[in-house]
């Protein structure tokens, strides 16, 4: 079994409010679960109102697939209008070994 995820920094746009935020992320976060069938959440920026990270985890029997699908997951959120992704982590777990690239 393997896990791959993905750490997405994101920039939002015209954002003014934690409420207006929330409209915008809430939507990317249900969109990618369903789209991808992957587990995603907001992980990190909460108290900031034009940042955020999300985070997105598939898991799969091969590496590649899992790697495949957070790689499709990073290009749909790249190409919101709304937002700028302005950093991307990615991780492969699994395997015999934990941390595989």
């Amino acid at each position: 079994m393997f896990v791959a995820t993905c750490e997405l920094d994101i920039l939002l746009g015209d954002v003014q409010s934690l409420k207006e935020k929330r409209a915008v992320v809430q939507p990317i976060v249900r969109d990618l679960r369903r789209r991808f069938d992957v587990a995603a959440a907001e992980t990190e920026h909460q108290d900031l109102h034009r940042r955020a990270q999300v985070t997105v985890a598939a898991v799969s029997g091969e590496a590649s697939h899992a790697r495949r699908v957070t790689e499709a997951c990073e290009d749909w959120v790249s190409g919101l209008p709304e937002i700028t992704v302005v950093g991307a982590r990615r991780r492969l777990f699994g395997g015999d070994d934990e941390g595989v690239r």
